[in-house]
């Protein structure tokens, strides 16, 4: 049974639920678990952990991997890399999360969002929100990273923001080159142009992708779209 919408979603229509009708929380989860099909929020999330996209993706990343994940803005593009970040963590390799777009409370709490203590993976989880990221700024963070770590860049069209900074293509292929010789995992997250017309295409593909400046984008080996409950995942051939 599919859900109507992402599980963070249902939370926090819940919680409005609670508010506006005066509910304890607790009802009010089982009452928006009903409307999805089942008799209490226990079982609706014990579905909804069965498996989840990023378990499904994760195992075919490998170590070198340059992975775009695109979305237009409210259909979990950083929330699904948060949960990559997770699967990784949980097989044992280091995450580093550097964002242009959120404070470091602001990716734990989305961490949170997800279901995740942030707590849990005190030791293996890195969160650099500085106004300096661009890809040397990575380099020399993840300079002395263990193989297979996995990486987040939040996001893709603000690393060159910065006019000293180098152009997005030379950034993306020195990031690629490092990946590959470390052995990394590098997860770009990626805007999509407005254009994108979910009537015509039902979720986004690299054609939609936002570019304000040049990139060639067979650099990525992997991308991740997604557009509401739709998830594709392609391989570059």
């Amino acid at each position: 049974m599919k859900l109507s919408a992402p599980i963070y979603h249902l939370k926090r229509k819940a919680k409005r639920l609670s508010r506006e009708e005066g509910i304890p929380l607790h009802d009010a989860l089982d009452r928006v678990a009903t409307t999805e099909g089942f008799s209490a929020w226990s079982m609706l999330a014990a579905k909804a952990a069965a498996v989840t996209p990023a378990d499904r993706l994760f195992p075919q990343f490998r170590p070198g991997d340059l992975v775009l994940v695109g979305a237009r803005p409210g259909q979990g593009k950083t929330l699904m890399s948060l949960e990559l970040a997770v699967e990784a963590m949980r097989s044992g390799h280091r995450a580093a999360f550097f964002s242009l777009e959120y404070t470091e409370k602001g990716v734990l709490d989305r961490v949170r969002a997800i279901g995740v203590d942030p707590v849990q993976f005190d030791k293996l989880f890195d969160v650099d929100c500085s106004d300096a990221i661009s890809a040397e700024y990575i380099v020399k963070r993840m300079a002395a990273a263990p193989r297979g770590s996995l990486v987040v860049v939040d996001y893709l069209q603000l690393l060159d923001q910065r006019r000293e900074n180098p152009e997005l293509t030379v950034q993306v292929r020195a990031l690629k080159s490092f990946a590959r010789d470390k052995g990394l995992i590098v997860v770009f997250i990626s805007q999509i142009d407005q254009s994108y017309d979910p009537s015509i295409k039902s979720c986004p593909d690299v054609s939609d992708v936002r570019l304000p400046n040049p990139l060639d984008l067979a650099l990525f080996d992997k991308t991740c779209f997604l557009n509401k409950l739709e998830v594709q995942f392609r391989t570059a051939s």
